[in-house]
């Protein structure tokens, strides 16, 4: 098994809140998740290597530890809690690949790409189960037996929102649109912040937090959404959601312009899944309003998480705005993409 325990080769940087997160944070997080995969020899152990050997910003579990030192949530209870929500965020990467198709994750091949489907499939259910047992340390810890509930909740609502993306009709409302984003966004930017918020006795808090996240992660979708459309988001093709049938944004605003007979065109092409039309569509779209639409839209939503992270007690809103801050930076990036097309 690969040493996964050697020091990154890069610093994070949240804005905000302190700047630069010390490496020391970042490989603490990282250590502790390896210490707990597959030891060399056993089952999964390469695939698990292999795919934590990129860790990502490891941002759920950065935000949890944070909020429990502002919040004076004990450590050991914190870091078990931050393992257990990024644990199972990778569990639901792994799984999306497969769904998806995609090859690629962190610029690097994905584990179904390299060990195969079922290999794949197989790990990611590992980690779940992973990421429940360190929510059930976490809790003793603490004695908040609520963790292991949070953890439950949030992992059921993002199960139905990857779920949403199987129906290949076109996703026929906005308000649709925003349940299935947030579903599949919003539970595990919000379950870090609420579980250490009930650690620390701020559990009346969840809503607000909650409100607060899936605007934030409604936001976020949609700035990814333009990006796809402007060739920014590292797909292989501009309107490679359109083409594989997957919700966006832009689409559902672009299919609401359109006229009854076209949008009954729209819907044939859309349920048919065949490729042969995908340009002459992709054209309408980037000739049409569109993805400015999404862009107002996506920009009222940064607003309005805003506006809740406002009412929350202020050290729970100070952990929330570096994450705004690098959420916002998607959705400039998708502003600025728009200028560019």
């Amino acid at each position: 098994m690969t040493d996964l325990s050697k020091p990154a080769k890069t610093i994070l940087t949240d804005p905000g809140a302190g700047g630069a997160i010390s490496r020391s944070t970042s490989e603490a997080i990282h250590i502790f998740i390896a210490e707990r995969l597959p030891a060399a020899g056993q089952p999964l152990s390469e695939a698990a290597a292999h795919h934590f050997m990129a860790p990502g910003k490891m941002l759920r579990a950065k935000m949890a530890l944070r909020a429990a030192d502002a919040l004076k949530v004990d450590r050991a209870a914190a870091m078990h809690w931050a393992a257990a929500i990024e644990v199972l965020h990778n569990a639901s990467l792994i799984h999306d690949d497969i769904c998806d198709g995609d090859r690629l994750r962190r610029g690097r091949p994905a584990v179904w790409s390299v060990y195969g489907r079922d290999v794949a499939l197989t790990l990611g259910d590992w980690l779940i189960a992973l990421a429940f047992e360190l929510a059930a340390e976490a809790a003793q810890r603490s004695q908040t037996p609520m963790l292991v509930k949070i953890l439950a909740t949030h992992m059921k609502t993002t199960t139905i929102g990857e779920a949403r993306e199987f129906d290949i009709s076109p996703v026929a409302s906005w308000d649709a649109y925003l349940q299935g984003a947030g579903d599949k966004t919003a539970p595990l930017l919000t379950a870090p912040l609420e579980g250490v918020a009930t650690m620390a006795l701020h559990g009346n808090s969840a809503t607000t937090i909650g409100q607060c996240f899936r605007a934030l992660g409604n936001a976020y979708q949609i700035g990814n959404d333009i990006l796809n459309f402007s060739g920014g988001d590292g797909a292989n093709t501009c309107g490679s959601d359109m083409r594989r049938r997957a919700p966006n944004g832009v689409v559902v605003l672009f299919r609401a312009t359109l006229d009854d007979e076209s949008r009954a065109a729209f819907d044939s092409w859309y349920a048919s899944g065949d490729d042969a039309g995908f340009d002459g569509w992709l054209a309408a779209i980037l000739e049409s309003s569109a993805a400015g639409e999404a862009a107002r839209r996506m920009t009222a939503l940064m607003a309005r998480a805003g506006e809740c992270a406002d009412t929350l007690p202020a050290e729970l809103g100070a952990v929330i705005t570096p994450i705004q801050q690098l959420l916002q930076q998607v959705c400039v990036k998708s502003v600025a993409s728009l200028n560019q097309t």
